[in-house]
């Protein structure tokens, strides 16, 4: 029994391990192996196959008291359940897609509000919003803008200013 306890308590140490080391099995011969297995020869999928063949091998052994091979069998049973479960798991993450991040042109069209006034062809700051986040940025208008004006931005002048001007209603 100890032995399926080794197992088990080996696999929890080789998942610790695949927090820094994941795609070390993939990636060690060269390309080879490249799509070959899919993921199964990860780290992850390893350690649950060790941790569950040990400690289900282990609660068979000492619950039952059946011995090596019932122990075995529940082990392999158990640890490919488990492997196979993070192999699913760790593919859905993989194909989750998330949106692409913003861009400076992205503010181009945005309404804000002015924080500190923008005087004639010098730079005052703006608040906008980019991505649902509040930012503030230096702000250039063509005509004086008082604090707490409704602006919309006409151009990304870099990534920290951007020409604005006021909106007329």
């Amino acid at each position: 029994m100890a032995w399926f306890l080794g197992l088990g308590i080996g696999g929890i140490v080789v998942l610790a391990l695949s927090l820094i080391f994941d795609g070390l099995l993939e990636g060690l011969f060269g390309g080879v192996l490249d799509g070959l297995f899919d993921g199964l020869l990860s780290l992850p999928v390893i350690a649950g196959f060790l941790s569950m063949f040990g400690f289900a091998g282990a609660i068979v052994w000492g619950g039952t008291g059946l011995g090596a091979g019932p122990a075995i069998g529940a082990g392999l049973v158990a640890g490919v359940v488990a492997g196979g479960a993070t192999w699913r798991f760790s593919r859905a993450l993989m194909r989750d897609r998330t949106d692409p991040p913003p861009r400076r042109e992205d503010l181009v069209g945005t309404a804000g509000s002015v924080v500190t006034a923008i005087p004639t062809d010098g730079y005052g700051e703006v608040l906008l919003r980019l991505a649902g986040h509040p930012v503030k940025l230096s702000a250039r208008s063509a005509v004086p803008v008082a604090r707490g004006a409704e602006i919309w931005v006409e151009a990304s002048l870099s990534s920290t200013s951007v020409a604005v001007r006021p909106v007329e209603r």
